[in-house]
């Protein structure tokens, strides 16, 4: 079978030493994970002994060799599952495609870096057993809990972001950003069908889903540093966050793509206006080329932008991809523009609209198709 499909068997794959059928599935999502591995499997056949459980690897395409580790492992072990996901990429897409290819009653999620604790999970499972709640979230804010190492501007940017997850949800969690939780299945099928997918925060998404309030408990552990490979928190996790938010809030009327979308494209006209008149101001050279260049820029800067902010699970990689991006992304902008004075033109001149109504009306048109146009051609889902 090639190493491109998911391996996604029938029957759930057990240890020999916990009979049929996984009671819990731990859902683990990897991305250049090589050296930790086999740590965190150890780590959870001592935590979870005599439970009946199964590991779901998870892997976003690695290039570390992390697969070939996981492909010893799992060929030792029969408890362990790989999904190897290509065109993919998000750590909450990853963890719900983990879900959903098992059906154990029980699912827990759990970092491959070894920053949560697994021993966790048994009082997690014991509180899911005993249906006293149907969450049971690891947090570092509740007594007993602790943050470890983390500096003071990563507490701040943290308890921000815990106080904007309020936006969206009412259920009193102190620590809803956590990655760290187990759930019952009929909990997660209750909310899986609304979720955003956006970002890395699939607790908040999967509670913020959720047709009625959650029963939630939580259980305090303390964060610990990585102990091997490198970290995949960027700046651009907050902008993802973000999105997350925006498509909670208003995700039912307007996609938070396009409202991502739109908002570069208003970045763009600034750049626009900046170099059109940097270039008028020194007179050189004259103004239908100065207007040609400005708007080139602005396109220009456009579609990196979405590329890196808007399109991050599809971003576009490697010269040849990207050059083949921009130029498509110009083209489909084109027609947009012509689109937009087309538009405005008609409605001003044989419905007698006033300017700003027509100028609007083209701009609308021109901004949806570029969207959507974009969306198809330039940044097409694989």
């Amino acid at each position: 079978m090639p190493e491109a499909t998911a391996q996604l068997n029938a029957v759930p794959l057990m240890s020999p030493s916990v009979g049929r059928g996984a009671e819990l599935s731990v859902v683990v999502p990897t991305f250049n994970e090589r050296d930790n591995v086999r740590a965190i499997t150890q780590a959870l056949e001592t935590a979870l002994e005599g439970i009946r459980f199964e590991i779901v690897f998870v892997d976003d395409d690695s290039g570390d060799g992390t697969r070939d580790v996981m492909a010893e492992l799992a060929e030792a072990k029969n408890n362990i599952r790989v999904i190897h996901r290509i065109g993919r990429r998000g750590l909450s897409t990853a963890v719900t495609e983990g879900m959903l290819s098992t059906t154990a009653p029980y699912i827990a999620v759990i970092d491959a870096d070894l920053q949560h604790d697994e021993t966790a999970l048994r009082p997690m499972l014991e509180l899911l057993r005993a249906d006293e709640a149907d969450l049971v979230v690891g947090s570092r804010y509740t007594e007993g809990g602790g943050v470890g190492s983390w500096d003071a501007s990563r507490v701040r940017v943290s308890s921000t972001a815990t106080k904007l997850a309020r936006l969206i949800t009412s259920t009193d969690i102190t620590d809803p950003m956590s990655g760290f939780f187990a759930i019952t299945r009929q909990a997660f099928n209750n909310s899986v069908r609304e979720l955003s997918g956006q970002g890395y925060k699939i607790l908040l998404d999967i509670v913020a889903s959720a047709p009625a309030p959650m029963r939630i408990r939580e259980v305090p552990y303390q964060f610990r540093n990585r102990q091997a490979g490198e970290s995949k928190l960027d700046a651009l996790i907050v902008w993802e966050y973000l999105l997350l938010l925006v498509d909670k809030l208003v995700g039912h009327i307007v996609p938070a793509r396009f409202l991502s979308f739109m908002f570069i494209g208003g970045l763009g006209v600034f750049v626009h206006m900046a170099v059109l008149s940097t270039l008028v101001a020194v007179q050189y050279p004259p103004f239908l080329w100065a207007q040609a260049t400005a708007t080139g820029i602005a396109m220009i800067f456009n579609f990196f932008v979405n590329n890196t902010l808007t399109y991050r699970d599809r971003r576009l990689k490697g010269f040849v991809p990207l050059a083949r991006g921009l130029l498509v992304f110009m083209i489909v902008c084109s027609v947009g523009a012509v689109a937009n004075v087309g538009i405005a033109g008609y409605l001003f001149s044989a419905f007698h609209y006033g300017w700003l109504t027509a100028g609007l009306s083209g701009i609308a048109v021109g901004v949806v198709w570029n969207y959507a146009a974009t969306s198809v051609f330039t940044w097409k889902a694989r």
